[in-house]
C-alpha cells in the first residue's frame, strides 16, 4: 500500500481506505507470476545466525562454492497485486528456510563472506512476512537472500531483499534507476529487516522487461525519505479523498481508472455550468455541453463486459453448482449448464430453487442473485461482502437528512427524466405535438427552480400526464394499409385477438393491458439494475433523496432510474412492439391482471438485455459506453457529488 501511495495517493486511498480493487490484464498476470513465491515457507534464519542460546538450533543449509567472489543467484517474483490484504506482522521464523542451488549469476551484493575452506553459504527465503514496530508497518518480502559463513560468528546476518518487476527501470542521467514507488517498497523492506536485527546494506530489483538488475543503497537519506512517506500516508488515510492526477500517463494502465474517473472528475469539478437545453438551427432541441478551461476527458473507458445476466422464469427449476458451472435442472434432468465466470448476475422469477453451494460460490465471486415474484415484482437480492466503502454511506445517511441536499439532487433527477421524455417523443412520435413539447420543456426548466419536493412531485406528475397522453403516437404496429391483400385485392383482416397495444393511460398493480404489463416489468428490471449499480459504488440503495425511505423500497435506485426510464425501460417496450418481438398472442389474463407468457417473457428479457448492452455516446464525456456502464457512471458521479469532489450532479441527457 505504501508503494501505491508513492505511485498515486488517490489509488492508495481507494485500495487501503475504501477497500476497492478491480482486476485488469496486468493484475491478473502479476498474480499468476507471483504464485511461485507464495509457495515459500516464509522461514528466515535468526538474525544472530542461530548463536543465541534462546534460539532454536541452526537450521540445515545447503553449501555452495563460489568460483569467483560475488557469484550468487538473485531470484524474486512479481509484487503481489495491489489491494491484497496486508499480511499480519510476524517475527523471523525459526523454521527451516527454503534453500535453493546457486545456479544463476549476478553482480555481488558485497564481497562474499567465506569460511576457512573457502565456502560461502547462501540461503533463499521466500514469502517472508515481517513487521516493524518502530515504523508501524508490515511487509511480505518476495525473497530474502541470506549470506552466512563470515568470520564474525556472533554478528548479525547479512541479508538482501530481492524483488522482481515486470516493467523496465527508469532511465537516469547516470544509468538505470528505480522508480520512486519501487524505491519506497524496497527501502521499506530493508528497514524492516534492520529493525528485526539483520544487517542490510542494499536491495535489488530485477526488471523483467529489460532483464536488468538495479541496486538500491540503504542510506540515511533514504531512511528519512521512507519514514516521511509513511507518515504522509497515515495523514492521507485519515483525511478526504486525494484529488485525481492531472493528465497523468499512469492512468490508462491503472486497473481502477473506471472507478477513479480522474479526467471526468477533474473536468466536472472545474466546470462552472451544467448542460442546458438550447435551440438548434432546425428548431429542435440540442444539448449545450459544460464549458471548462480543461481539455475534454481522455477516453479512459471500461472494457466491454463479456458477462451476461442469467434470467430464469420457469416454475420448478432448480439451480445447482458443479465445479465451475451452474446447472439448471428440471426434476432430475439437466436443461442447461452455464459457466459461472460468464454470468454477471442471476435473476430468479417465481418458484425457483437455488442450492446453498451455488449461492456460496456466487457470493464469493460477487455475482448477485436477485429475486422477483412471478409477476415481476423485485423483492430481494443476495450478494457477497465485497462492499466495504462505509465512508460513502456515512455521507449518504448524513446528507439524506438535509432537506437542501435532497431538493438539490431531486431537481436534477426530475429535470433529467422530463428532458429525456421530451427527446423520446421527438425521436419516435409520428408527429410530435408542439404544445406537448413546449409543456415538457417548460416543466423541465421549472424543475430546476422548484422550491420543495412536493412542488417537484406536481411538476413530474403533470409532465408524465402530458408525455403518456402522446405515447400512443410512438406505437407503430401494422395498420390496415400494411395488411396482406386477398384474392380481390382487399386487405385480409387477421383473426381478432383478446389483446391489443392501444395505450390510453398508465395503470399498474396490477397492469390491465399488455402495454402496461410490459412497462411494469421493464421498470422492475431497471430498478434491479439501478440497485446493483448503487451497491457496486458503495451506496445503500434503500436511502434516497427524492424518493423518501419506505419499507422494502430501494429509494436511491428509484432516484437513479428516473432519467433512465425513457432511455431503457420505455425504449425496450417500444422496440418489442414496433419490431414485433412481442405480439398480442404473448399475453394471458388472470382476473383483471395481464401478464406475459413464459415464451413472451423470455423474448422480453432478450430485448431488455440487448438495450442494456447497446452503446451510446456519452453526452458529457463524449465517448461510447453501454447503457449498463452509463448507469454505473451516474452512480459514481452521484457519489463524487456527495463527497464534494464535484459541485453538482449532472443527469444523463441524450440528444
Amino acid at each position: 500500500m505504501l508503494n501505491e501511495f508513492v505511485y498515486c495517493p488517490r489509488l492508495f486511498y481507494y485500495e487501503y481506505v475504501e477497500g476497492v480493487f478491480v482486476e485488469n490484464a496486468d493484475t491478473i498476470k502479476g498474480a499468476a507470476l507471483h504464485r511461485r513465491v507464495d509457495q515459500g515457507s516464509g522461514a528466515l534464519p535468526p538474525a544472530d545466525g542461530g548463536q543465541s542460546a534462546v534460539r532454536s538450533p541452526k537450521p540445515a543449509r545447503k553449501r555452495t562454492r563460489t568460483e569467483a567472489p560475488g557469484q550468487q543467484s538473485l531470484f524474486g517474483e512479481e509484487q503481489p497485486p495491489p489491494g491484497a490484504a496486508p499480511p499480519s506482522p510476524t517475527a523471523a521464523s525459526d523454521r527451516e528456510p527454503e534453500v535453493e542451488p546457486d545456479t544463476d549469476t549476478a553482480a555481488p551484493l558485497r564481497p562474499a563472506a567465506q569460511s576457512e575452506a573457502g565456502e560461502t553459504e547462501v540461503i533463499h527465503s521466500r514469502s517472508v512476512q515481517m513487521g516493524s514496530q518502530r515504523l508501524g508497518v508490515t511487509a511480505k518480502l518476495d525473497l530474502v537472500e541470506v549470506r552466512t559463513g563470515g568470520d564474525d560468528l556472533f554478528g548479525a546476518l547479512e541479508v538482501c531483499p530481492v524483488d522482481y518487476k515486470s516493467g523496465a527501470p527508469r532511465a537516469g542521467e547516470d544509468g538505470n534507476e528505480l522508480w520512486d514507488a519501487d524505491r519506497m517498497q524496497l527501502g521499506l523492506q530493508a528497514l524492516i529487516l534492520r529493525d528485526n536485527g539483520y544487517a542490510c546494506h542494499e536491495g535489488v530489483i530485477y526488471y523483467r522487461a529489460t532483464k536488468q538488475r538495479v541496486r538500491l543503497a540503504i542510506t540515511p537519506e533514504l531512511e528519512a525519505w521512507v519514514a516521511q512517506n509513511v507518515q504522509q500516508a497515515r495523514v492521507a488515510a485519515a483525511g478526504r479523498m486525494p484529488p485525481p492526477l492531472v493528465a497523468s500517463p499512469k492512468c490508462p494502465r491503472c486497473s481502477l481508472v473506471t472507478v477513479c474517473l480522474p479526467d471526468e472528475t477533474r473536468w466536472l469539478a472545474e466546470t462552472p455550468t451544467l448542460p442546458s437545453l438550447t435551440t438548434a438551427p432546425d428548431g429542435q432541441s440540442a444539448i449545450g455541453h459544460p464549458q471548462s478551461a480543461s481539455p475534454s476527458p481522455r477516453r479512459l473507458i471500461a472494457a466491454r463486459d463479456d458477462t451476461r445476466a442469467l434470467y430464469l422464469n420457469t416454475p420448478g427449476l432448480r439451480v445447482g453448482r458443479k465445479d465451475e458451472l451452474l446447472q439448471i435442472k428440471e426434476d432430475r434432468s439437466v436443461l442447461e449448464e452455464v459457466r459461472i465466470n460468464d454470468v454477471s448476475h442471476v435473476a430468479l422469477f417465481g418458484h425457483i430453487q437455488i442450492t446453498t453451494q451455488a449461492i456460496q460460490t456466487l457470493c464469493e465471486l460477487e455475482v448477485p442473485v436477485t429475486y422477483f415474484s412471478m409477476g415481476g415484482w423485485f423483492y430481494g437480492i443476495t450478494r457477497g461482502h465485497e462492499l466495504k466503502n462505509v465512508f460513502l454511506r456515512i455521507e449518504q445517511f448524513r446528507l439524506a437528512r438535509d432537506p437542501a441536499t435532497c431538493l438539490r439532487l431531486a431537481r436534477q433527477f426530475v429535470h433529467g427524466k422530463i428532458r429525456n421524455h421530451r427527446t423520446l417523443l421527438m425521436r419516435n412520435h409520428l408527429e410530435p405535438p408542439a404544445a406537448t413539447l413546449a409543456k415538457l420543456k417548460q416543466a423541465a426548466d421549472a424543475a430546476l427552480q422548484a422550491g420543495a419536493l412536493d412542488e417537484l412531485l406536481g411538476l413530474e406528475g403533470g409532465a408524465a400526464a402530458a408525455y403518456f397522453g402522446q405515447f400512443s403516437g410512438m406505437i407503430k404496429v401494422a395498420g390496415v394499409d400494411d395488411l396482406p391483400a386477398g384474392a380481390e385485392g382487399e386487405p385480409v383482416n387477421p383473426a381478432p385477438t383478446a389483446f391489443n397495444f392501444n395505450f390510453t393511460h398508465r395503470n399498474r398493480r396490477p397492469p390491465t393491458d399488455p402495454f402496461n404489463a410490459m412497462l411494469s416489468l421493464a421498470y422492475s428490471l431497471l430498478s434491479k439494475d439501478c440497485t446493483l449499480a448503487a451497491l457496486a459504488v458503495g451506496f445503500d440503495p434503500y436511502v434516497g433523496f427524492y424518493h423518501q425511505p419506505r419499507f422494502g423500497r430501494p429509494a436511491l435506485a428509484l432516484d437513479l432510474m428516473e432519467e433512465f426510464r425513457p432511455l431503457i425501460a420505455e425504449s425496450t417496450v417500444l422496440s418489442c412492439i414496433n419490431n414485433r418481438a412481442i405480439t398480442e398472442t404473448d399475453f394471458v389474463r388472470a382476473g383483471q391482471a395481464v401478464n406475459l407468457t413464459a415464451a413472451g417473457r423470455r423474448r422480453f428479457f432478450q430485448m431488455y438485455e440487448q438495450r442494456m448492452t447497446a452503446l451510446l455516446t456519452h453526452p458529457v464525456f463524449d465517448y461510447k459506453v453501454s447503457y449498463r456502464r452509463a448507469l454505473e457512471l451516474q452512480a459514481r458521479m452521484l457519489a463524487k457529488t456527495l463527497t464534494g469532489e464535484i459541485p453538482e450532479y449532472v443527469p444523463l441527457l441524450t440528444r
